[in-house]
């Protein structure tokens, strides 16, 4: 366990002295503002009446109260759950990549399953966290906006669907941490997040009967958030969900492991 702990605390103090942790936060706490702003547009029209692009958006939104509010900020979750964790794996994982120094990081006295669990670890705690200080901004803001409809029966109903949202939805940043990996480089990961993204909005517009066996739109549906006229989630759902991501962690673990990194 001491090549573990030695392991995971070198992680931390990585990302802790690294700037992309703060500009992560900073552009989550930007969005979490923007999103309260959005609805101040929408309850107020004439703030924005000189802008018709904040105006269209806001049209979008069907109520200017909390309910609507917690509900949209629970979709932002999943898609941003799999950017933003999306993002975070990419540094972390690929960063030794980058900078050249994985020969260095291979010959340390630390076992290269250690290694990648506290990546694992770190990744998913830099994500989780990254989505409580969006939904605690957006929170911070709607009060400032003063939005009607507030009750601590749906608050607390909406963070908990919320942390249950994000937390399935971020587990399944593994198979990125596979891809980069084995691509060693940033593209092929950034390619393959924004096609999940853009395959999860098609299947669910398209072909809504296959949604309970897609990975990235089972959160979704699980949640309750994916609409009325979606399948519900099954059994089968979780085990792909789960599996999914146990796959891509055990696939990265066994890259570590077995490939020739010379």
């Amino acid at each position: 366990m001491k090549g573990f702990y030695a392991a995971l605390i070198t992680e931390t103090m990585k990302v802790l002295r690294s700037k992309v942790l703060w500009i992560t936060f900073l552009l989550f706490i930007f969005i979490g503002v923007m999103m309260g702003l959005l609805m101040l547009v929408a309850k107020h029209p004439e703030v924005a009446e000189n802008s018709a692009i904040i105006s269209t958006k806001a049209s979008f939104i069907s109520s200017a109260d909390w309910v609507t509010y917690l509900s949209l900020m629970i979709q932002m979750a999943i898609v941003l759950g799999t950017m933003g964790s999306g993002i975070v794996t990419i540094w972390i994982f690929g960063r030794e990549y980058t900078d050249r120094v994985i020969k260095d990081i291979l010959v340390l006295p630390v076992s290269r399953f250690n290694i990648v669990s506290s990546k694992t670890i770190i990744t998913f705690i830099w994500s989780f966290l990254l989505l409580i200080v969006l939904f605690a901004t957006a929170i911070l803001t709607g009060w400032l906006v003063k939005l009607d409809g507030w009750t601590n029966q749906v608050f607390l109903h909406s963070i908990v669907t919320y942390i249950e949202a994000s937390v399935l939805t971020i587990v399944l940043f593994t198979p990125v941490a596979l891809i980069t990996c084995a691509s060693r480089n940033e593209l092929l990961p950034v390619g393959f997040i924004i096609l999940v993204i853009l395959l999860t909005q098609l299947i669910f517009v398209g072909m809504p009967a296959i949604t309970p066996y897609f990975p990235w739109a089972i959160p979704a549906l699980i949640a309750k958030v994916a609409g009325p006229l979606n399948p519900v989630a099954n059994i089968f759902s979780w085990f792909i969900l789960i599996s999914i991501s146990l796959l891509g962690f055990a696939g990265t673990a066994a890259w570590w492991r077995y490939a020739d990194h010379h």
